[in-house]
């Protein structure tokens, strides 16, 4: 077993126990994902829209109907591992909750995307700081004015994560995250918040808002939160989601897919 591995099983035993955190900066190496899980019934919408939106939702594994493992975590529970879930009903938030078990279906498809969180510690390698886990915060989440490419019953706006970024540091923060497609790759809008339906940095709809330093502009990455806005506006009977920042943490190295490098 790889330390990464290790560590990751440690992590999620921790959170399956009801420790309860946001993820950003934890387990660093491992790849970490978002969830949506939705009845079997809409789960070719859900594929059609992350195949034509692959940037916010990048594919990493759809489970069978009523499936609670994965090949990108073997020993994990979907279910109980990661630290906190969302209920969703007709699209309206009604529940979070550290344990969705009892909302489990036998019908239930679970869909596992990429995550910026990903990115991060290339960044920090690459000298870029990363001012949310500098700060101890949640990332903070967008939702922009800009429309998905919609599939099937499923339709809705493109959600952001926000870094600020120092001005001289963009280039390489862009270059950086472009390597890593499954995180999402590189930022859609770099400096003006309005010109994509941000209006104010300092609320965001999900996360915490990040203070940026003199010199820093903010950097706007695709964001797996994106289909929890699409469940807002399409209004599916019935799902669960990770709560944003709240993600599932993975076995596999990042650059990696299960039992193989990326081509």
């Amino acid at each position: 077993m790889s330390p990464v591995s290790a560590a990751a099983q440690e992590v999620r035993a921790r959170f399956r126990a009801g420790a309860c955190r946001p993820t950003s900066g934890l387990v660093p190496g491992a790849t970490q994902a978002n969830m949506v899980v939705l009845p079997a019934g809409w789960a070719f919408d859900m594929l059609l829209l992350a195949q034509r939106n692959p940037a916010p939702m990048p594919l990493l594994d759809v489970t069978e109907p009523g499936r609670v493992t994965t090949p990108w975590a073997p020993d994990a529970d979907l279910r109980t591992d990661l630290p906190r879930y969302r209920i969703w009903r007709e699209g309206e938030l009604v529940e979070e909750v550290d344990d969705a078990t009892e909302h489990w279906r036998e019908d239930a498809v679970a869909f596992l995307l990429g995550c910026s969180f990903g990115f991060e510690r290339a960044l920090l390698a690459a000298g870029v700081p990363v001012r949310n886990i500098e700060q101890g915060r949640n990332v903070a989440m967008y939702r922009t004015s800009h429309e998905l490419e919609p599939a099937g019953r499923l339709r809705g706006p493109l959600v952001v994560s926000m870094r600020p970024i120092p001005a001289e540091l963009v280039a390489t923060a862009v270059q950086v995250s472009a390597g890593v497609p499954l995180a999402h790759g590189a930022p859609v809008h770099v400096g003006h918040p309005e010109r994509i339906g941000v209006q104010d940095l300092a609320a965001p709809d999900y996360g915490e808002a990040t203070d940026l330093h003199e010199g820093d502009l903010p950097v706007f990455w695709p964001c797996g939160v994106t289909p929890q806005a699409v469940l807002e506006e399409s209004r599916p009977p019935w799902a669960i989601t990770h709560a944003p920042g709240h993600m599932f943490i993975t076995d596999v190295e990042e650059g990696r897919r299960p039992g193989r490098p990326l081509a």
